[in-house]
């Protein structure tokens, strides 16, 4: 028998397994839209309990369906032959037979784990496992990996070349692909690695580490979904490019959930695309820029009054620019953030108001809450406190670094000389040009400091309420999905991800992982060079920022690293590699366990220990100080008067 019809013989065997596969998922569609149509009938028997039993149904019903419709192309991609002669089909959706037997096994079940972690030296009882490609419906290659030939029978063929080296060989387009069919063991203790403690991947370019940690996001999603799916996963990349690439990793698993931004985009109604020179955005990205910035923030507005002159009930009231400066300072005591306590800067210009209105003997002088409420009906008044103490937002902040003169005085024994130079040269072209990507992390830190001024409660909307008071007619089932849908709408500015993944970690700045880390409960690393860290609940402060100096203490702490590009054989390695080894954290080159023609596909991950080069990045992080959440940030002012409140 000669090997082309020995493959023709076998994939036509795949082949007939697909097709019972396919028509099973047909047969499971059906099934689904069945139940979907009884559900409605069930509306007939009139009472409100058939009622409840019916938006169930259909509710079950049509999500199902959805879920058989969403994992039809490359349906099946594996197979494991046992040494139990037991055949397991390993693929995207778990599927089972008339008679519950097991069509096809889900990826990420236990059962499936086999088919990524086997290999010749420990076959975990896998005698051969089988790579299967197809389009549409059919069966186009198929490529087997012989992992235990002793325990081989002698009727079992193997064909192709390897499954790992097949899928290489493909186009793979623009955009990333995903690996579900070509992990390797190495790539899968990674993925399914505990959600505790820090596990760190580190290696050269071109390793498969943005892939492991997406596919991780995935694996996490079906093993917990309830703790995952509902806070959501944030991944960031270091470009919009780079967010394009990867685009269509998370939603091929079939996740949904995940958001994908750029670190010029992370910070809501602004993106940059644009870049400084590696000696500014060093600067910009440098921990010192936390205290440039906080002197800005307490700093005057400028071209702001710097007195007010006031007539009341026939005298004189002023208060001067050092009156001025001095209550403004007392408002914004340690720790306290600008536009969440403009009440209190208003209330110091009352008081200091009545109390120079005291001092020069105005006749019947109304106490001070009086005194308050007949000043703030005013316009010129009102007019000075808007322009004295506006709501700031973090660009018109980070504008005032434009100036000169200011960015000397708030950078002055912070910064080097030839620092804040650089960065007068480089925000002068800031209005021209906008902002960079390291001015976003920089307004992040702003949006920190100043607060958000306190708006009343909004009413939540109904979303059957119609004009007029009437509410239009829903099942209870519509109503059901409408609140789910809104307990999973997330605001523009969400910061409570339960999983955030960062690509090229070792490329982000101080400040950028201040920015990164007040966004997520959980954060998961990957950078070449200098390790990764996945998997770590970052320690945070009362502003949700995150304190990296303190990773690591504690806790299981496990290492992948030192791996070769997927499929590079040991003879035909990159010539820079050795130079990569020196600049590694380990030390070490990368290996590949296919030295020659034989040994099973695949390559050598090492536990290295974490790099010295991290730890002093790690020591180096902040350790940030500032009142705990839902503690006031200053005394407890009465409820401010009508006119106040627009202000």
């Amino acid at each position: 028998m000669t090997d082309q019809t020995t493959l023709e013989q076998e994939m036509a065997a795949e082949q007939r397994h697909l097709d019972r596969v396919y028509a099973r998922l047909a047969e499971l569609r059906r099934s689904a839209a069945r139940a979907e149509r009884d559900g409605y009938r069930l509306a007939r028997v009139g009472n409100f309990g058939a009622l409840v039993e019916r938006d169930a149904m259909v509710f079950h019903a049509a999500k199902r369906r959805h879920v058989l419709d969403a994992e039809h192309e490359g349906l099946v991609f594996g197979r494991l032959d046992l040494r139990d002669r037991q055949v397991l089909h390993v693929g995207r959706l778990g599927v089972r037979g008339e008679n519950a037997e097991t069509l096809v096994v889900d990826w990420r079940a236990p059962a499936a784990a086999p088919f990524y972690q086997a290999t010749p030296a420990e076959p975990l009882g896998v005698v051969r496992r089988r790579t299967i490609q197809s389009s549409a419906e059919k069966v186009t290659r198929i490529e087997d990996d012989l992992l235990d030939p002793e325990a081989a029978p002698a009727e079992m063929r193997v064909v192709g070349d390897g499954a790992l080296l097949a899928t290489l060989s493909r186009a793979t387009g623009r955009g990333m692909r995903d690996i579900v069919a070509t992990i390797q063991r190495e790539q899968d203790e990674a993925i399914r690695s505990p959600g505790s403690g820090v596990t760190i991947v580190s290696g050269g370019p071109g390793t498969g580490k943005t892939a492991v940690a997406l596919h991780r996001a995935a694996y996490l999603l079906y093993s917990d979904r309830s703790r995952y799916a509902g806070g959501g996963i944030l991944v960031v990349g270091p470009s919009p490019v780079f967010v394009e690439y990867i685009a269509s990793v998370l939603p091929s698993l079939g996740e949904e959930t995940a958001s994908l931004h750029s670190l010029g985009s992370l910070f809501p109604g602004m993106t940059a695309r644009r870049t400084d020179p590696p000696e500014v955005a060093a600067v910009k990205g440098s921990l010192r820029m936390r205290r440039v910035l906080e002197r800005a923030v307490r700093d005057a507005v400028p071209d702001g009054p710097e007195e007010l002159r006031l007539l009341y009930r026939g005298t004189l009231l002023r208060l001067n620019r050092g009156e001025l400066d001095q209550i403004r300072d007392r408002a914004l005591h340690r720790g306290a953030r600008r536009n969440e306590v403009r009440r209190a800067g208003f209330d110091g210009v009352f008081a200091a108001l009545h109390a120079q209105a005291r001092r020069l003997g105005i006749n019947r002088l109304p106490e001070l809450r009086a005194f308050s409420d007949e000043l703030a009906e005013r316009t010129d008044f009102r007019d000075f406190l808007k322009a004295w103490w506006p709501r700031l937002h973090p660009r018109h902040v980070l504008g005032w670094l434009a100036r000169p003169e200011r960015l000397r005085r708030y950078a002055g024994g912070i910064l080097a000389g030839s620092e804040i130079r650089l960065l007068e040269a480089a925000y002068r072209s800031l209005d021209a040009e906008g902002l960079t990507v390291a001015d976003i992390a920089l307004l992040d830190e702003l949006d920190a400091q100043l607060g958000k001024p306190p708006r009343p409660a909004r009413q939540k909307r109904d979303p059957y309420q119609l004009a007029g008071g009437v509410r239009e007619l829903s099942t209870f089932g519509e109503r059901q999905r409408a609140a789910r849908a809104a307990a999973r709408e997330r605001p523009e500015d969400y910061r409570d991800y339960a999983h955030v993944v960062v690509d090229e970690s070792q490329d982000v700045s101080p400040m950028q992982w201040r920015m990164v880390g007040r966004r997520g409960r959980l954060v998961r690393l990957r950078g070449h060079g200098a390790a990764g860290l996945l998997g770590h609940r970052l320690p945070f402060d009362g502003h949700r920022t995150p304190a990296p100096g303190r990773l690591g203490r504690g806790g299981q702490v496990t290492g992948y690293s030192g791996y070769a590009p997927v499929g590079t054989p040991h003879r035909t390695r990159h010539p820079a590699l050795p130079a990569t080894a020196s600049a590694s954290a380990s030390g070490t080159t990368p290996r590949s366990t296919r030295a020659g023609q034989g040994g099973g596909p695949g390559v050598t991950w090492k536990n290295q220990p974490r790099s010295r080069r991290r730890d002093r990045s790690l020591r180096a992080a902040p350790r940030c100080t500032g009142h705990p959440v839902g503690t006031p940030a200053g005394p407890i002012s009465p409820p401010p008067s009508r006119s106040l409140r627009s202000l």
